[in-house]
């Protein structure tokens, strides 16, 4: 919840007039419980979506946005439930998690990548990408941050203006993908 990318996500997010939640998983800061391999987590991310909308019930769309092992328990969240409508995901760790069930996935989105990522390694991501975008009815669009690492520690303002501009594409009305 407060690393600087979730951080800087949230500000993104809630600038544009989202109703926008950071959280800490299970065993994380002051969070109750300890790490449950994904299975826990994704009940911590369905449980806050919830607790979100039953504030804002008049929310037309939904999105989710993570990073590293919170991109993984997105995604997952995404195959769950169906009024999310567009994902930002960052540097989601495909050579160190199963993302087989994305099949098909069932929303657009974005996956950005370091080039120099240490920890979701480049390859294992453009693979993930590549089986993304062999899928009908959505578009899989992939950004790789020049000299970025894992933590985009010296690359935020490309990070950020990744998420911006895919954000202003999508969020359009004239954009070809709502």
């Amino acid at each position: 919840m407060n690393n600087h990318i979730v951080q800087a996500l949230y500000k993104t997010f809630q600038r544009r007039g989202f109703a926008t939640l950071r959280f800490n998983f299970r065993g994380v800061g002051k969070s109750q419980g300890t790490f449950d391999n994904g299975v826990g987590e994704l009940s911590d991310a369905a449980s806050a979506l919830d607790w979100v909308q039953s504030f804002h019930p008049e929310a037309s769309t939904t999105w989710i946005a993570g990073f590293s092992f919170g991109a993984w328990i997105g995604m997952q969240l995404l195959m769950r439930r169906p009024e999310i409508r567009g994902f930002i995901s960052i540097a989601p760790p495909a050579n160190l998690y199963d993302f087989t069930f994305l099949a098909p996935c069932p929303s657009s989105g974005i996956i950005i990548q370091g080039a120099e990522d240490e920890v979701a390694t480049p390859p294992a991501t453009q693979k993930l990408v590549d089986k993304l975008r062999t899928q009908k009815h959505i578009t899989i669009h992939h950004d790789v941050i020049p000299r970025a690492n894992h933590f985009f520690e010296h690359e935020m303002d490309d990070l950020m203006k990744s998420v911006d501009d895919y954000l202003d594409m999508r969020l359009d009305p004239n954009s070809p993908i709502r």
